[in-house]
């Protein structure tokens, strides 16, 4: 009977998880004993009834690379320690069935995990590692906030969609004369939004690292008309607020879903600025999802291709409870209570803000 390791994708999707995907796969099948299985939308898959798990071979590999999203879907709401169950009365609970997953896994003799996923998955699989599971972790995220890993595949996809609508937005505001305002994701980091201002050639580029005085602000774009003519542009990241305030959110209405709802701030800082003084057009585009779906770029594909072999060589080598990262050039692990001690964040003071305010792009500081 061959040896199973199962593979789950959680949280939001992300450019190059089929390639990650396709890499355990393909490394998988150069050794006779392994075979890999696959759980529909994260540990979904194990905990439903009937149980939702399919078999990942070549075949069901072949080209997914330079797909997005995820041919095992993805999640992330429920999981093994918050499980969503409707009472009688119509309520909803969630419970812990962590232990009846391990079960199932055992009677299925699944002798090894990769979860592919952020910060919340990580913890979901730092706390199965310490019930005993032998798992490994991969880095995904857009938003390239964990700070044991330099990038985490679909970062450099996520710039390059939101570079290349940036570009578009250029051409219009100058066109209008008038200020635009593109949103994009970054809950807690705002390196999309800093990447992509620098690429793009952003006035204006506010982070939730460091909060925004709308007056400069508007002192900035104010700089950039003359009699009414001239046009300018602000990029934001979701989680960006200003000094003293609050990030624009609102609570979820979803079952299993625990964040808050992030998305819309660009309205809110057009009507600050409008509120403030600027006397210029505004016009808002808030990319959302765009950012994370459609084909990776090949950096992406690479990556996430590296990080697909080690994961299942260190499942080769039993070196679980760890997580795949990418330093310095070099692939290499970490533990995973390493992997989610902190987020890794922009540092206000790091060479590459000195090198955004080096060519006028302002943080509203």
């Amino acid at each position: 009977m061959k040896k199973k390791v199962l593979v789950a994708t959680g949280g939001g999707d992300c450019p190059g998880l089929n390639a990650v995907i396709r890499a355990i796969v393909k490394r998988a099948s150069q050794e006779p004993d392994w075979e890999v299985i696959g759980s529909i939308e994260a540990y979904n898959g194990l905990l439903k009834d009937p149980m939702e798990l399919v078999t990942l071979d070549n075949k069901a590999v072949a080209g997914i690379h330079v797909k997005g999203g995820t041919i095992i879907k993805t999640t992330n709401k429920g999981g093994p320690f918050n499980w969503s169950v409707q009472q009688p009365d119509g309520t909803w609970k969630s419970i812990d069935r962590s232990d009846e997953m391990i079960e199932r896994m055992n009677r299925l003799g699944i002798e090894a995990i990769i979860s592919i996923g952020g910060d919340g998955s990580q913890r979901i699989s730092l706390a199965l590692h310490d019930k005993g599971v032998k798992i490994i972790g991969v880095p995904k995220t857009i938003d390239n906030d964990l700070a044991s890993t330099d990038y985490t595949f679909g970062f450099q996809t996520a710039v390059q969609v939101a570079t290349e609508s940036f570009d578009k937005l250029v051409t219009t505001a100058e066109s209008h004369s008038r200020v635009m305002i593109m949103e994009v994701m970054g809950r807690d980091a705002g390196w999309i939004a800093l990447h992509t201002a620098i690429a793009g050639g952003a006035e204006v580029c506010l982070i939730p690292e460091i909060p925004y005085d709308i007056h400069k602000v508007v002192a900035r774009l104010n700089s950039r008309f003359t009699n009414g003519r001239g046009f300018a542009h602000v990029i934001i990241a979701e989680g960006a607020k200003p000094k003293e305030g609050q990030i624009f959110s609102k609570k979820s209405t979803e079952i299993g879903y625990e964040n808050v709802r992030l998305g819309g701030v660009a309205f809110k800082l057009s009507a600050e600025l409008k509120a403030a003084g600027l006397q210029a057009d505004i016009r808002e585009t808030v990319l959302g999802h765009i950012q994370r779906g459609g084909t990776p770029i090949a950096y992406d594909r690479i990556l996430a291709t590296q990080f697909g072999v080690k994961a299942f060589e260190m499942v080769l080598a039993k070196d679980f409870g760890k997580m795949v990262t990418y330093k310095n050039n070099e692939i290499g692990t970490v533990s995973l209570k390493e992997a989610v001690e902190k987020y890794n964040t922009v540092n206000p003071d790091s060479f590459i803000v000195k090198a955004a305010k080096g060519v006028g792009i302002s943080f509203g500081e």
